[in-house]
């Protein structure tokens, strides 16, 4: 049977990103990101009518810390497809042990049960950024080897969906589409951080709403693959948006 994930795939691999944006472990970030990437004050970037030198180095340096983590993704999206690849005889099992390990990051995601090694954070630290756009660059490309709480579960869950798809360059695609989920959000809250900062205080207090959500998507997510219902699922809406 055919495992391929379909559109339906990128719309999840997209979801995930943007619930990675949201999780507690990114969103209160975002500001401290910005500054750190920019070299830029908090102060200088939240001025009400900040120079247009700001904005643009904003802007371009955020594009640069995106093209970092992007690349990264995609590799990764790349590396656990071709291995999936090299053993396409057991893609079935790689599905059903794929979709039982999502299931489980979900639930301990919305606390129904507690793995600690995932409360745990791992990440590779840079305590002192590198000069102009490369270091950005670096800065983006560390940040998508991290490993946190909140976004690791969701990550690894499109990477175990990636490593199901016959096609290499479908499973890039998949952590592309995961990477959109994460950097047009990440882009539009650094250009316009005020705005941010003032949506942030009134979605602060469901964070944790946020977390349950997220659990529940992965659980989905998980028995999709686990079931080998991602590409049914997938024909069935492409029939049903090709209908007359």
């Amino acid at each position: 049977m055919d495992t391929g994930t379909g559109s339906v795939g990128f719309a999840a691999a997209f979801i995930a990103g943007f619930l990675s944006f949201l999780s507690p472990c990114v969103l209160p970030l975002i500001p401290s990101y910005i500054s750190y990437i920019t070299g830029i004050t908090f102060g200088e970037l939240t001025r009400e009518a900040p120079p247009g030198r700001i904005r643009f180095l904003t802007a371009a340096h955020s594009l640069i810390f995106i093209l970092g983590f992007t690349l990264v993704f995609m590799l990764l999206g790349l590396s656990l497809t071709f291995a999936g690849g090299l053993i396409l005889q057991h893609r079935q099992v790689i599905s059903k042990v794929g979709g039982v390990i999502i299931i489980i990051f979900g639930l301990s995601i919305t606390g129904v049960i507690n793995l600690a090694f995932l409360q745990k954070e791992k990440k590779i630290e840079i305590k002192s950024k590198p000069v102009g756009y490369f270091g950005s660059f670096l800065i983006g490309s560390t940040f998508a080897l991290g490993w946190t709480p909140c976004v690791g579960p969701l990550l690894a869950s499109i990477l175990l969906l990636s490593s199901t798809e016959k096609d290499i360059v479908r499973g890039a695609m998949l952590l592309l589409s995961y990477s959109l989920g994460l950097a047009l959000p990440f882009f539009f809250s650094s250009i316009l951080i005020n705005n941010f900062l003032a949506y942030f205080k009134a979605i602060k207090k469901y964070l944790r709403v946020i977390s349950v959500i997220t659990g529940i998507f992965l659980i989905i997510v998980g028995v999709l693959i686990f079931t080998n219902s991602f590409g049914a699922l997938a024909g069935w809406f492409e029939g049903l948006f090709s209908r007359p």
